[in-house]
């Protein structure tokens, strides 16, 4: 036998299936069979043995002829079983083995003796992973990088189950004989409840041992927020409650103060008892929004001396503040089909909470009678426009003249009120615009249209046909129908007014949107925005036509309620309504995920605004810092994409500026709010785990030693013997001359003695 081979086997080479073996077999037994019963009346045994012995041996012979025995020559070598390292990279790897002492990463690392690595390495085939929600081969020198090991660590998550499973299927089927986790155990993702029933039956069936290495098992303390719970949105002017849950390790029996603030504004706190050592303990914090929009806040416990991780101290979240209702003041002059009309559609609203006054008299009206024998009540002037005006989310004058119930030191409040957000609505009649005596006054200050002087012409009554500007056949406040055409034809169908104020001009950065084509385009709608808040001014006390009487000529009533609808929703900044847009990808990202927004810019009158350029900056909502500014440019639909590099921790507002192509004019801004996450879990549960380790090595008959006295090379490693077959050769037995002749031979041998003894 050559010397390369060190091993042998007798085999088949025939190429015949099972079943035509097995028949062969049945022949050869029936043969024999047969010629033991021709047999029976032979006196002499010892020729009734010849003939049988003879039959038997062809039988043998043609049996082994048909399965073509052969020798097959083997080189084998032993099998070295292979030993898997997993490293975990997670983010808790970052943080402090002990108080004060290196990082757990650190610790980790130091575990990779080079010494301990070569006995191992001369023992077994060792794979090394780094692990942190999947495993990663890696280099096995690397392992021992203390210096770069906390860099390494970044893992959003810890999943031990899924790396070792991993770890399993790359062994290209080599044996194992361990499995060595080195780790502080603070799973997050399979075994964060610990192990269950059906994942111990599991790990019993890997047939190798788990070793455990316990990295950062010493005492540890640290506060953290571990949850907020809160509404995906709330209303405004709506008690909001934030549910806290807060983990405490380390810490003496203590109270801890608990705050929560709107970009950086107070808006709660409390206080919460603490036990000691490890408790957990829960706090409600409630406020009411007072506008609307989408807010990120932060809720934030004190950072004590000696804590391993100050990021889990603080959580951070966006809230979107919506109205439930809108909150509408209508004060009217006198009653009027336009008063009754507006006042029972508003009623009628559900989303509409309607506060209404319209005067029956004046203090100038002689009602022949004391005034204590009236049951009329006095205009609330102090109690609605100082007390409660910012309640309201829309002021509208209907033919209200401001002058008989001395109003005039209210109505700065009234601008100030549009200036800082809120929304304002005057109607024509013969007590407004001009005719009220607005001319000059705060009032004036915040509409979108500049006042005749009193001595002018204050109203045309000729009856006209309002028409759509160009500005008003693209804004949503007058689409009546879908479609520019049909509703353009609408417009045109509904009835003529009979008649409507008179103003100077519109004012700069105000839109027209419905005019009176016989009167050198009279403004009869027009809009406008100031400071944070909108106004409107409709000149024509008459609008209820656009019902009532359309209704008589066979049109549809629908128009006067679907302008209306439309009015209210765009004077309170319906998101549907907003011309600029600016949304973040994702409400949440990662730590080390890129910010990405998405910036929509349209013009004033809701045309596309192709090539406008778009500034987003981003700044801290804590306090106020810049964190990032990007640029670009309005695609031909008007949108636009900035992406930002990775952000630290904490709650962000992104503020968009667009302006014209040219740079010269802003045309609006849009904000976003968005959050982007400390660790995640990692952080939230800074706590070591090594009794999930215990029990990994328990379910496996494996071993946990913390990482000051691991010695990877010592522990009881399973190595099952297994040998692979590097070469082989097969040599036929059954195709040699001898064979043949042999076979001849006992075949007439039997022939001729039985012809002899006088058998056929």
């Amino acid at each position: 036998m050559p010397s390369r081979f060190n091993d042998w086997r007798l085999t088949s080479l025939t190429p015949l299936p099972t079943w035509a073996l097995a028949l062969a077999a049945l022949a050869a037994i029936v043969a024999v069979v047969a010629a033991a019963r021709g047999l029976r009346s032979e006196p002499k045994r010892s020729r009734k043995g010849v003939l049988l012995a003879l039959r038997g041996a062809s039988a043998l012979l043609l049996i082994f002829l048909i399965l073509e025995p052969g020798l097959e020559l083997l080189a084998k070598s032993p099998v070295r079983a292979r030993v898997a390292l997993l490293l975990d990279t997670s983010r808790s790897m970052r943080l402090p083995a002990s108080p004060g002492g290196a990082s757990r990463a650190e610790e980790a690392a130091r575990t990779f003796d080079a010494m301990e690595l070569r006995t191992l390495n001369d023992r077994f085939v060792v794979d090394a992973f780094t692990f942190d929600e999947s495993a990663q081969p890696a280099n096995v020198a690397l392992l021992g990088d203390a210096a770069g090991a906390a860099a390494r660590s970044l893992g959003p998550r810890t999943d031990m189950l899924g790396a070792i499973n991993q770890a399993i299927r790359a062994g290209a089927g080599r044996p194992l004989a361990g499995i060595v986790v080195v780790s502080d155990g603070a799973d997050n993702v399979d075994l964060h409840n610990g192990l269950a029933p059906a994942t111990r039956e599991a790990l019993r069936k890997i047939e190798a041992p788990i070793f455990g290495i316990a990295v950062g098992a010493g005492a540890l303390k640290d506060l953290a927020i571990e949850d907020v719970r809160v509404d995906d949105f709330a209303f405004v002017r709506t008690n909001v409650d934030v549910d806290v849950t807060i983990t405490a390790r380390g810490f003496p029996p203590t109270e801890m103060p608990l705050t929560l603030r709107r970009e950086g504004q107070l808006v709660a706190q409390t206080s919460v008892r603490l036990g000691g050592d490890t408790s957990v303990a829960h706090a409600k914090l409630s406020f009411v929004p007072d506008e609307t929009g989408k807010f990120a806040f932060t809720v934030s416990a004190p950072v004590f001396e000696g804590e391993a991780v100050a990021e889990n101290n603080r959580r951070s979240f966006v809230l979107q503040v919506i109205r439930d209702r809108v909150r509408a003041l209508l004060v009217v002059g006198r009653p009027s089909w336009d008063e009754r009309f507006l006042r029972q559609l508003l009623k009628r609203d559900p989303n509409v909470d309607l506060v209404s006054f319209f005067i029956l008299r004046t203090a100038a009206d002689d009602t022949h009678a004391a005034q204590e024998d009236l049951s009329l009540i006095p205009f609330p002037t102090e109690e609605i426009f100082r007390d409660q005006l910012k309640t309201f989310d829309l002021v509208i004058f209907q033919n209200f003249g401001f002058r008989p119930y001395h109003m005039a030191q209210y109505l700065p409040g009234l601008a100030t009120y549009v200036q800082e957000g809120g929304a304002f609505a005057m109607l024509g009649g013969e007590q407004s615009f001009s005719l009220g005596d607005y001319a000059g006054t705060p009032i004036e200050d915040v509409l979108p249209v500049a006042l005749l002087p009193s001595s002018a012409p204050g109203a045309a009554m000729e009856p006209f046909a309002p028409r759509l500007t160009e500005a008003g056949a693209r804004h949503p406040l007058t689409a009546l129908v879908p479609g520019a055409e049909p509703n353009a034809q609408l417009w045109n169908a509904l009835p003529k007014l009979p008649g409507h104020n008179l103003v100077a001009s519109v004012k700069p950065g105000a839109q027209v949107l419905l005019e009176d084509p016989a009167r050198d385009h009279a403004p009869v709608l027009a809009i406008g925005e100031f400071g944070r808040g909108r106004s409107l001014a409709l000149t024509t006390d008459a609008s209820w036509y656009w019902s009532l009487v359309a209704s008589g000529a066979g049109a549809s009533p629908r128009a006067y309620e679907t302008f209306w609808h439309n009015t209210i929703r765009w004077l309170v900044r319906d998101p549907a309504f907003t011309p600029m847009k600016l949304s973040a990808e994702h409400e949440r990202f990662a730590e080390s995920d890129p910010i990405a927004l998405e910036a929509h810019a349209r013009t004033a009158d809701y045309g596309a605004s192709a090539g406008s350029r778009v500034a987003v900056q981003i700044v801290a909502a804590e306090d106020g810092h810049r964190a990032a500014l990007a640029e670009a440019v309005a695609g031909a639909e008007g949108e636009a994409r900035v992406a930002i590099p990775s952000l630290p921790p904490g709650a962000y507002k992104a503020t968009a500026r667009f302006s014209s192509p040219d740079g010269t004019k802003e045309l609006g801004r849009a904000d976003d709010a968005f959050v982007v996450n400390s660790g995640g879990p990692e952080i939230t549960d800074a706590a070591p785990r090594p009794e999930l380790l215990r029990a990994l090595a328990e379910a496996t008959g494996g071993d946990v030693v913390p990482a000051t006295a691991a010695k990877i090379s010592r522990f009881a490693y399973r190595d099952p013997r297994r040998v692979e077959i590097g070469e082989r050769q097969v040599r036929p037995l059954w195709d040699r001359l001898g064979t043949i002749l042999l076979l001849a031979i006992t075949l007439g041998a039997e022939w001729i003695l039985r012809r002899r003894w006088g058998y056929a």
